[in-house]
């Protein structure tokens, strides 16, 4: 096995190191960023890109949104995704959002999400990205985040015309999510970290409700890839499970793997630049996203 990865990091996916990074950009113009508390690096939503060499692109794009419990942001789940993803040919965006140990609250960081699918689908061409391939992924509370967009993007997206703000004239549906030991529902199993820095310590029931993932999957949202492991004793695997089940309900495609090995946050289970020995789940995404025309 060690061998075999050795070779297709020989063969691709370092190549990806060969491309661009950065530089960091904000979501909005100076001093326009809604519900902003201040004018720090803590308030201020930002955008990192990771441009594969432009041979190697296939045109698809994904922005990362690391965990953190709604408190903080694992670079091992942000940079570390990139660095992978962009030797695959996708063009990936690090999402550092807003968070609950910075006095922010829902829907705070669901409008930091929907703007960056925005902010690269208005940018598309800049980038060399399809339009329609722009996913989102995201682990642990990132991927509580990724999970409310792709079922609550219609609450959002206007798809105004006349809007001032040239970035909120087009759609913030994800093309697809990709969800890594997410947390999903905020009620029986959810971690209650992340719950209490997203809605604070006493959310409204129907808050609860409306941020429970599994309840709320409608007939268009994206198709999804789903991981999780047994073994984790942060995140019940039940998120998972459940997420699995709206999607079914809702008849919306997906791709669900949960694995008896494997810690909460482990991420790729390996380091750049020579991605040795990853967990089984990184060649099983690869595979679903060719099939979902984002890797060749």
């Amino acid at each position: 096995m060690k061998r075999t990865w050795q070779l297709m990091w020989m063969l691709g996916f370092g190549l990806g190191l060969l491309g661009q990074t950065g530089p960091t950009f904000g979501l909005w113009s100076e001093g326009k960023v809604p519900g902003a508390l201040g004018t720090g690096t803590n308030d201020v939503p930002t955008l990192t890109p990771y441009l594969p060499e432009k041979e190697k692109a296939t045109g698809a794009a994904m922005v990362i949104c690391p965990g953190g419990g709604y408190g903080g942001l694992a670079r091992h789940e942000g940079h570390d995704y990139a660095e992978f993803l962009r030797g695959q040919g996708i063009a990936c965006f690090v999402l550092r959002y807003r968070l609950g140990s910075h006095g922010y609250r829902h829907p705070v960081m669901l409008g930091d999400a929907a703007r960056a699918v925005r902010v690269v689908r208005h940018r598309a061409s800049e980038w060399n990205v399809d339009v329609k391939k722009i996913g989102i992924m995201g682990s642990s509370a990132g991927g509580h985040l990724v999970s409310t967009l792709l079922t609550h993007f219609d609450h959002l997206d206007a798809s105004d015309e006349g809007a001032d703000d040239l970035v909120d004239r087009v759609s913030s549906r994800p093309s697809l999510g990709v969800l890594c030991y997410p947390v999903i529902t905020l009620g029986r199993y959810t971690h209650e970290g992340s719950k209490r820095n997203l809605l604070g310590p006493d959310p409204k029931p129907e808050l609860v409700e409306f941020l429970s993932s599994e309840k709320q999957v409608k007939k268009d949202s994206p198709p999804a890839f789903v991981w999780h492991t047994w073994e984790d004793q942060a995140v019940p695997v039940e998120n998972a499970l459940m997420f699995a089940q709206g999607l079914r309900e809702a008849g919306v495609k997906f791709d669900l793997h949960i694995y008896e090995a494997g810690r909460h946050g482990i991420g790729l289970a390996t380091r750049p630049p020579a991605f040795e020995n990853p967990h089984p789940w990184v060649a099983d995404l690869v595979f679903w996203l060719k099939g979902q025309g984002f890797v060749k």
